[in-house]
């Protein structure tokens, strides 16, 4: 197993990408500190987790309360003696951010307010910078460990309507290229992945709905990937599996020497697309 007597403490966790690599972490062999906002989401959790047979516990905090965030990473240590990875996960989309996608109702930039702003700024950067800052002594005195980031393709390509939170994900980007230069010299490792496909519908959904479980393409009928836009064409929609088993490399021994990177989990090829469209026949099919 891959995290075999590893400590690992996940927020987010009460759902989507966070729920499922709780579950893989702990089938891998790691003991899981799940948290998230949601109380209930993070005992669904826990429950799943632990009806597999996996150790894990589960912690309400809010990311973007410092001392929550430093007192759950505590409440980690003292449970399991130590900790070993630290996944900042949670993050939210902007207020009236991919109203097409959401059914919701579209907010013009200029709209937006101050407490919008502040909101997705504290979740999605500062909540990165305090899961970071209050895992480091913990990691300081293991010897070594890793931070990872849920970063975002839009982090790299520019999304409708979602500006403050492409903002915050480039963040993201940034502070991991920072930290890994300062924090390698402990043997600590910092690195983002960034999904462009293969994420829960739960992102965009009120807080409190059920828990899907399962990814956009999944979720919007069958397959087709001769329509899908992802130039990359396989038989079945991309999951969120696919994002769990690139967060499990970067945690694991696997990527070692891997530090300061920030990788599209699930690209497929997206974001290789210029700002045009070609005819078909400068696309040849591929030879057999």
């Amino acid at each position: 197993m891959r995290l075999q007597g590893k400590v690992a403490l996940i927020t987010g966790a009460g759902s989507g990408l966070g729920r499922r690599c709780s579950e893989l972490f702990t089938r891998e062999g790691a003991k899981v500190a799940i948290v998230d906002i949601d109380t209930d989401r993070a005992e669904q959790t826990l429950k799943l987790v632990q009806e597999a047979g996996g150790d894990a516990i589960a912690i309400t905090a809010d990311v973007a309360d410092r001392a929550q965030i430093t007192d759950a990473v505590n409440q980690t240590v003292d449970h399991y003696g130590k900790l070993d990875i630290a996944w900042a996960n949670a993050g939210i989309v902007s207020r009236g951010g991919v109203p097409t996608v959401a059914g919701g109702e579209f907010v013009a930039f200029e709209d937006l307010t101050e407490a919008d702003w502040q909101h997705v700024l504290g979740v999605n950067l500062s909540g990165v910078v305090y899961t970071a800052q209050a895992a480091v002594p913990a990691l300081k005195a293991n010897g070594g460990g890793t931070i990872l980031a849920t970063s975002s393709a839009a982090s790299m390509v520019a999304y409708h309507n979602i500006a403050m939170y492409s903002a915050t994900k480039a963040g993201v980007n940034g502070l991991v290229r920072g930290l890994a230069l300062d924090l390698g010299r402990f043997g600590i490792r910092v690195n983002a992945i960034a999904p462009t496909h293969g994420m829960s519908p739960n992102f965009l959904m009120p807080p409190g709905s059920p828990v899907v479980g399962q990814s956009y393409e999944e979720v919007a009928g069958p397959w087709n990937p001769t329509v899908s836009p992802i130039p990359l064409k396989l038989s079945r929609p991309p999951s969120l599996s696919d994002n769990a088993k690139v967060a499990l490399f970067l945690v694991s021994d696997d990527s070692a020497y891997i530090s300061g990177a920030t990788i599209g989990s699930t690209d497929g090829g997206t974001l290789s697309r210029v700002g045009m469209w070609f005819e078909e026949d400068l696309n040849p099919e591929p030879v057999s």
